[in-house]
């Protein structure tokens, strides 16, 4: 008699191997995008999450513990039958990141949620992200131990029959149908663990949902209005009022204007950017710039009026713990456009343009310097006063100007007293007269 073992094929081992590793890339993949977190990947194959600031995102921070009266009493077979009845299939809203994986989030009754800041964000971003904050959560299945209940949220995080899959039972070597056939999809759902201290105290539907109010809000809403409720006032306000920041994600601004007339694709040096337009002239017409999933730049333009440019990130500050800007806000920059005019009597008129930097000083800025080539008023030497005013008054003697010209002579160093030669040549002495014989 064969094991029960020998009816795995390897073919569909390998198969599910392969396809849990994909799996878990693709999830990897898409959860660093919608986060904007940086992924790194040691030496033993973890991915870690590294944030930008100090304080994590508010979506991943600690939350308010409720104050719901829980009773003495154990929960009974009855109750728990009716929790069943009322809770199975029940929809909310998602109010944090519910990230997929066997384990899932840890809540207490009246207390905090495992994990929390840095741990929370890093399970999102390994295991991947099956709900955003706003997105319909469905309650598919509960279970209740000693001292815990477990939700599984749409569908859960493990797949159904995963041990069926692999077993296949036939004659004569054919065992290629397994019992319960692979789909090819991956689970898509979460898990949720609510605990108690001793035991799960007798309950009834309403507890439960005000207990699991800080991750789930299973009020009767919108899907804007589930959306909007998981952010800071300001920013729920500014969605509402269909208004666009600086730091918004793409989902925040489909919530907030819908989708866009015209979408632009074109690259801004080395970043690839994404423009969305609102609005057709002669309306106003609002330019938003983004990059990745955020909105770097916001530009709205009027018929008759300078456009306005905004560019300062408004949004980060209110993500984080807290809910408070990093910054005071800034108004609106205006681009003037056309011909600026100036009061001659109070304002200097502009530089013109030039490509010098900011604090440039160039060469031919140092008066001292003497470059050539560089373009200077003719300087004209200056009189010097005249020693000698009357011609006749020159000495006889010139001096020696040049070292050339002088005529270096040995008998000249011995006898400083002696005169120069003469350059020109000497006549012949004169011959005395003959003198004529005399008579005498």
């Amino acid at each position: 008699m064969k094991s029960w073992l020998s009816y795995f094929t390897p073919q569909a081992s390998l198969r599910i191997r392969t396809r849990g590793c994909a799996c878990a890339v693709s999830g990897m993949l898409l959860a660093a995008p919608a986060l904007a977190q940086v992924i790194t990947i040691d030496t033993h194959g973890n991915a870690t999450s590294t944030s930008s600031g100090a304080t994590v995102d508010r979506r991943f921070a600690q939350i308010q513990p409720t104050h719901v009266p829980l009773t003495n009493s154990v929960l009974d077979t009855r109750t728990r039958l009716e929790l069943i009845r009322l809770l199975q299939a029940e929809q909310g809203f998602a109010m944090r990141p519910f990230p997929k994986g066997h384990k899932g989030l840890v809540l207490e009754a009246n207390g905090k949620l495992q994990p929390a800041g840095e741990a929370y964000l890093n399970m999102v971003t390994e295991q991947g992200l099956s709900a955003k904050p706003g997105d319909r959560v469905v309650i598919t299945d509960l279970k209740f131990d000693h001292n815990k209940i477990i939700l599984m949220l749409n569908g859960g995080p493990d797949a159904k029959h995963r041990f069926l899959r692999h077993i296949s039972i036939g004659t004569g070597g054919g065992y290629d149908n397994p019992v319960v056939p692979d789909d090819g999809q991956a689970p898509m759902g979460a898990r949720l663990t609510l605990t108690f201290k001793d035991n799960v105290p007798s309950l009834t539907d309403k507890d439960v949902k005000a207990l699991l109010s800080p991750l789930i809000s299973f009020d009767l809403k919108t899907p804007i209005q589930a959306f909007t409720d998981t952010l800071p006032p300001k920013l729920k306000e500014a969605i509402l009022n269909h208004h666009v920041m600086v730091g918004m994600t793409t989902d925040m601004v489909m919530f907030a204007m819908g989708q866009p007339d015209q979408k632009i694709r074109e690259m801004d040096g080395q970043m690839p950017i994404e423009i969305w337009m609102y609005g057709k002239p002669p309306e106003t017409v609002q330019f938003v710039r983004i990059n990745g999933n955020r909105v770097i730049r916001l530009e709205i333009a009027s018929v008759g009026t300078p456009p306005q440019v905004f560019d300062k990130d408004e949004v980060e500050g209110m993500m984080r713990t807290g809910g408070a800007p990093l910054a005071p806000g800034e108004g609106p920059r205006t681009v003037a456009t056309g011909d600026v005019v100036r009061d001659p009597n109070t304002q200097s008129a502009s530089a013109p343009p030039t490509l010098r930097k900011t604090g440039e000083a160039l060469p031919q800025d140092d008066p001292h310097a003497r470059a050539a080539g560089t373009m200077r008023p003719v300087e004209f030497p200056k009189q010097k006063p005249d020693d000698y005013p009357d011609a006749s008054n020159l000495p006889r003697t010139p001096e020696q100007a040049d070292s050339q010209d002088a005529q270096p002579s040995s008998d000249k160093s011995k006898n400083p007293d002696a005169k120069p030669a003469d350059d020109k040549p000497k006549a012949p002495p004169a011959t005395p007269p003959a003198q004529s014989p005399s008579g005498n």
